[in-house]
């Protein structure tokens, strides 16, 4: 239970490290630790830390690339319109 608690301390201290596209790996690893901590501590067993990790992680991977900010590039093309392209 301790390195369960040591390593999830780590990781939300290093959740707040990504940059914007890094945010589906961070999200991944934050929503892994987490689930590791709540599925052992139901379960009990090596085994549900590790379906807990696992359900974590997919489910904090579409999280964090879901969330990640849209960027809009604008400019003026030859005639005068008004381009936007989203990135």
């Amino acid at each position: 239970m301790k390195k369960i608690l040591l390593a999830s301390t780590f990781a939300i201290a290093l959740a707040g490290c990504n940059s914007p596209g890094d945010r589906a790996l961070g999200g991944a690893a934050l929503g892994g630790v987490a689930g590791a901590a709540i599925g052992g501590a139901a379960t009990g067993t090596g085994g549900g830390a590790l379906a807990g990790a696992a359900i974590g992680a997919v489910g904090g991977a579409a999280i964090g690339a879901s969330t990640a900010p849209r960027y809009d590039r604008c400019y003026i093309d030859d005639y005068g319109r008004e381009i936007c392209r989203r990135y």
